[in-house]
């Protein structure tokens, strides 16, 4: 009868899944959901371009993390790169709704199919996006929120993990132990190491908000494609993220080849800006992994522009007009 299990029914019903367990981030979710699988000295395919939670995730695991190119006009991994990387070691693909624009799930699901692998999907951008007419959530074994403070669906702290498997009460028990540390009624005996979990549950205040912001969520998902599709129209620039109503838009991303002067000059204007992110293979840790080079030349061109429901028509103009006036 608590908030958390309530926003688990809720959240599962806006999405349409098989289950829904909550959790306390998006990186919990990660963790939890990649656990529910076997990956040790297993390969996991996934974009560079992400944060370092997803493949983190993998690592946690035991796992090999592969990174892959991103397609250039969506950010989104690129279904061609997974074939060519995909081996009789791969386990699962991970592929990154980048921005809240939906990957091409049919494609990964067949390659996944194919290959006799797994699809959990990193949607930490994409609650409330849909895909073939279905909410992002619907579609793979696992799929992943965030609902850090930034993010589309806002709370203190939380996550959730969606699952759609004939399975799927038996999985929600094990992730139900596993986010409260792997307590259960069974008998010590029975445990070992992957049973430990941690204390990744979502507390009651973040689940009292997320109700309540969950409520609100498509008609400020709606008010975020109202203003892509003016920057999609009116800022004059390539390469920039394109509209797609299916999108959530948690970012707005364009690409510039001198990035830091082009954010200084928008610094000054008052406009705040982003980079999402620096390719992870770069990162020295990642480095003895295999490299992603055009996701890292692409990575040091990407500038994330402000998009929220509360921006007002005033400072959506001063954006464009401040950006159209960079040469």
């Amino acid at each position: 009868t608590g908030n958390v299990l309530k926003f688990e029914k809720k959240f599962k019903t806006f999405i349409g899944s098989d289950s829904c367990v909550a959790v306390n981030s998006g990186t919990a979710a990660l963790n939890l959901a990649v656990s529910l699988l076997d990956i040790k000295d297993k390969e996991v395919i996934l974009p560079s371009l992400s944060f370092v939670s997803t493949a983190h995730s993998v690592l946690i695991n035991g796992g090999i993390p592969v990174f892959v190119e991103i397609d250039p006009q969506t950010l989104c991994i690129n279904p061609a790169s997974i074939e060519e990387a995909i081996t009789k070691k791969t386990k699962i693909i991970l592929p990154v709704h980048f921005g809240g624009l939906p990957c091409e799930l049919d494609e990964i699901k067949k390659i996944a199919k194919e290959n006799n692998c797994f699809v959990i999907e990193d949607a930490a951008h994409a609650v409330g996006s849909k895909y073939n007419s279905q909410k992002i959530g619907k579609h793979s074994f696992a799929t992943c929120f965030s609902f850090h403070p930034v993010k589309n669906l806002a709370m203190p702290t939380g996550g959730a993990i969606t699952i759609n498997n004939k399975q799927h009460t038996k999985i929600r028990k094990e992730l139900e132990s596993k986010r409260w540390c792997g307590i259960t009624d069974r008998k010590l005996s029975e445990y070992n190491v992957k049973d430990i979990g941690n204390n990744y549950y979502m507390n009651e205040f973040s689940a009292a908000i997320g109700l309540i912001q969950l409520k609100k969520l498509d008609r400020m998902n709606k008010q975020r494609r109202e203003i892509a599709k003016i920057y999609c129209k009116e800022i004059d620039l390539e390469n920039k993220m394109q509209f797609d109503q299916n999108c959530s838009y948690h970012l707005f991303w364009i690409r510039v080849k001198n990035r830091i002067k082009f954010r200084k000059i928008l610094d000054k204007k008052k406009i705040e800006t982003g980079t999402h992110y620096k390719a992870i293979h770069t990162f020295d840790f990642y480095q003895k992994f295999n490299k992603a080079p055009m996701t890292k030349k692409i990575s040091e061109e990407i500038v994330t522009i402000p998009i929220h429901p509360n921006l007002k028509s005033h400072e959506i103009d001063k954006i464009v007009s401040v950006i159209n006036s960079i040469n």
